[in-house]
């Protein structure tokens, strides 16, 4: 049978759509979620209306995300029943234990609570009701949690033992499945990465009301808060992704080096900027590369050696048996590239527009604004951007907000592709999980049926959240101004009338 259309294949192509397609949600109900705490805190606070009208806005974003979210979540898993059958077999005691913690844990505070903040706004006392939002937003930290710990397992099994009698991993030490250095450092690089795509979702959206001079005090405030939000989720990106390839380099050489196109081990290692090579034969044709950078990357220090490609390949077939150990090359190592380019490019456009919109006392006062007036953009404290320049600025900005989502796919199909022919690193080779039963058209079927799914989702998705995006902060009314002082409502020592009717009610809360 072809290998493009062998079950094995197709499987990999149906979780990798649903894989991709569910973590574009991913990110932005991490981060949304604290952002939007942290405006609605600020409401309580100072009780600014501008606070709460950004609290109401971008938790309208959340909420529709966060549906479509939990919607191409629960679909993928179950995949893991349908077409990888042979892995959850082999790997189930072990890799639904984080799993169903994030079921029982991080997902009933993201369920339960986020109800409590949709309908408490005129029930709930402000600090309670902030403190709804807060544990969302926990929740969806502790998810993310969970989830990434089992993933950390299949690229570093750890905590376990095989049972011979019936060929299954068994859970031996679940704490550390849970703290192991891989799921801690992919856990930081991924949040960090969630929090780059918050803030440049919240500025392209406020570039776009501020180019138009619309609600422009809360699309200010989203503005600074999205650019700092940017700016320090990107450093700590790059942080947490160099702690994360040390630990790639020692757990997976392999994926190291197909991400660099290393084909043969050398001391000092060169970090390549650009690479054409030939797969077949083994070596590059074209390379621009660092001299030593590589090395550097790996163990702190310019000269020491990094085990390439072909030498791997021969020494996991001495310890694994015949084959070919090395996953597909160019992918590697051109998603290892649009992964940190269109990240740091997302970074470096944040703290781009943290200067030109700096604060005031930074700038002369014929480039001051008020709090109704869109940041006039300076180059000095003197200059200011000229309106050509100033235009295309906000226009960047306004796609900058892809800019994170497409890092954050392409990071993930490194992450996944780069660890083949391996479902389970070093345990289970990748066409040994598929579902043994599963054919070849009911593959395909089920995978055109979730993908023109996903198809008509995606415009869904997209509409909404241009509706509402567009559409701007809603207008504020008396009661969202004067929120209640005790649970159910009402602002008095009793609360409402209708309250007070109800007090002697049995059951009243039922009515």
């Amino acid at each position: 049978m072809d290998l493009a259309l062998a079950p094995e294949t197709l499987a990999r192509w149906q979780f990798g759509i649903t894989t991709v397609y569910h973590f574009l949600f991913v990110p932005l109900t991490i981060s949304l979620a604290t952002l939007t705490a942290c405006l609605q805190t600020a409401w309580v606070r100072t009780r600014k209306e501008k606070y709460l009208k950004a609290t109401k806005f971008w938790g309208k974003l959340f909420l529709i995300n966060i549906a479509m979210g939990v919607v191409t979540g629960i679909v993928q898993e179950f995949q893991f029943g349908m077409n990888w059958s042979d892995y959850s077999r082999f790997v189930g005691d072990v890799f639904g234990a984080p799993l169903a913690f994030e079921a029982l844990i991080a997902f009933f505070f993201e369920s339960t609570f986020i109800g409590l903040w949709i309908f408490g706004w005129d029930k709930l006392p402000p600090k309670l009701h902030l403190a709804t939002i807060w544990t969302v937003a926990v929740g969806t930290v502790l998810s993310a949690y969970f989830i990434l710990a089992a993933n950390s397992w299949m690229q570093h099994p750890v905590g376990y033992r095989i049972n011979e009698e019936t060929g299954r991993a068994e859970l031996t030490d679940f704490l550390h499945v849970l703290t192991q250095n891989t799921a801690v450092a992919q856990f930081a690089h991924t949040i960090t990465a969630a929090f780059l795509t918050g803030g440049a979702f919240m500025v392209g959206i406020a570039a776009y009301h501020l180019m138009r001079r619309r609600h422009v005090a809360v699309m200010r405030t989203s503005l600074r808060l999205g650019l700092i939000t940017m700016v320090a989720a990107g450093m700590l990106t790059a942080l947490s992704g160099d702690r994360l390839a040390k630990i790639m380099y020692e757990q997976q050489p392999m994926k190291m080096a197909a991400a660099e196109a290393l084909w043969d081990t050398e001391g000092p290692a060169p970090f390549s900027l650009f690479a054409v090579g030939d797969v077949d034969e083994g070596h590059n044709t074209v390379a621009v590369e660092i001299p030593g950078l590589l090395s550097f990357l790996a163990h702190d220090n310019f000269s020491e050696p990094v085990p390439g490609i072909n030498d791997m390949n021969e020494a996991l077939a001495e310890e694994h048996g015949p084959g070919d150990y090395r996953p597909n090359i160019p992918l590697a190592y051109w998603s290892f590239r649009w992964m940190i380019g269109f990240g740091m490019t997302s970074a470096a456009l944040g703290a781009l527009g943290l200067w030109l919109t700096r604060r005031r006392f930074l700038l002369a006062p014929g480039l001051r604004t008020g709090e109704d007036e869109p940041p006039r953009l300076a180059l000095t404290p003197q200059r200011e951007l000229g309106p050509v320049l100033s235009g295309w600025y906000w226009r960047l900005a306004l796609w900058t907000m892809l800019f994170p989502l497409v890092a954050n796919v392409w990071g993930w199909i490194f992450t996944e592709t780069g660890r083949q022919p391996w479902v389970v690193y070093g345990l289970l080779r990748t066409d040994a999980a598929v579902s043994p039963g599963v054919s070849q058209g009911e593959v395909i079927i089920s995978m055109t049926v979730f993908t023109l799914l996903y198809a008509v989702l995606a415009v869904i998705e997209v509409k909404l959240m241009a509706k509402y995006a567009k559409a701007g902060p809603p207008e504020l009314t008396e009661a969202d101004l004067n929120p209640p002082t005790r649970i159910g409502g009402g602002t008095g020592p009793r609360g409402s009338d209708d309250d007070d009717a109800d007090a002697d009610r049995p059951m009243a809360f039922s009515y």
